[in-house]
Parts: structure tokens; sequence; C-alpha cells
């Protein structure tokens, strides 16, 4: 087999897994055996990312999704054949370490009606310049309101990730909160 160990989180792993909680779980963009639901305790999905390009400015930061520290977090578990770990390491590396916002961690999951299995995610690092720290429902739809990036505006990023965890089954009840203030705030 051939595994990642420079980081240590795969290397000695006997099965490897990723953890998303966010557009990975709709569009992980990697080949993988098998896709589950999952919870991670200890951590929630907090729209906690200052982004200063795709959703927002550096002058007018947009939010985007991280993992932060609290509470639990529901999501999809994607397991990794052998052959690809190397190949999927390196493209979630490439894809979620951009600006190093994030800390790639291992993470004890529960794989829903299933056992529990340790996974690769990427959790917020909170030294970093982009880190919002948690913000309440309203705080966070003042920024979603008025951000926009090169992706696009902030608030069609936010309404299409609540979609999307809907038709996934997921219930974000915060999410729905700051969709609710978004909502309110334009009919204002």
């Amino acid at each position: 087999m051939n595994r990642k160990c420079d980081s240590g989180l795969a290397c000695d792993m006997d099965e490897f897994w990723v953890f998303g909680y966010g557009s990975l779980m709709w569009n992980p963009g990697f080949e993988f055996m098998e896709r589950a639901e999952a919870l991670v305790y200890g951590y929630r999905r907090s729209l906690c990312v200052r982004s200063f390009v795709h959703r927002g400015t550096r002058d007018n930061p947009g939010l985007v999704l991280g993992l932060d520290r609290g509470g639990a977090c529901r999501g999809m578990a994607f397991r990794i054949s052998p052959g690809k770990w190397d190949e999927v390491i390196d493209y979630l590396r490439a894809r979620e370490l951009v600006t190093n916002v994030y800390l790639e961690r291992r993470v004890r999951l529960q794989l829903v009606g299933r056992r529990r299995v340790e996974a690769v995610a990427y959790i917020i690092d909170r030294e970093h310049e982009q880190y919002a720290g948690a913000l309440d429902a309203l705080a966070a739809a003042r920024v979603v309101n008025e951000a926009k990036g090169q992706s696009g505006p902030n608030d069609a990023y936010v309404f299409n990730t609540l979609t999307h965890l809907k038709q996934m089954g997921i219930r974000d009840h915060w999410l729905e909160r700051v969709v609710n203030e978004v909502e309110r705030l334009r009919a204002a």
C-alpha cells in the first residue's frame, strides 16, 4: 500500500476516511469507495472563516464555513481505496490548505447507525487572521448580506449550502437562522 506518512495522518490508519461538513459533502472532487452520513463530536459547522477572495474582499470580507470547536456536526464521511490515498490527500491539501486557514487533523466519527472510524478533517485555525470567531446569527447575516467576491455574492454561497444540506436531510439550525436573518435584512 502506498500511504502518505509525511504528516502522519494516513500512514498508520487501516482505513482512510475523509470528513466533509460543507461543499465536500456534495462535491468531493475525488473517487471514494463508500460514503456514509457521520457525526463528529466536539466540533460544529460555522461561518467562521473570513473570505478575502471568493466570497468577499480584504476591505469587505465574506464568511465561509469552517469546522470550529464545540458542539457536534453532521456531515459525510468518504472511505478512500488504498490505491488512492496519496492522490486524495494531495488533492485535499491543494483544495483546503490554500491560505492555511485550516489545520489538517484526525477526528473520531460516528458513522450514523454504524461503527466509529477515524477520518481526516480540516479544522479552523483559531490563530489565523481569517478566523472570524463565533458570531451570532444576526452578525453573520449582516456580513453575508453585504459581501461579494470573485466567486459571487456571499449570500448565494450560504443559501446554496443550506439548500444542499436540506437535500441531504441534514438540519443546521444555526445556518437556518443566518438565512432567516439575511431574508429579514433584505425585507427591511
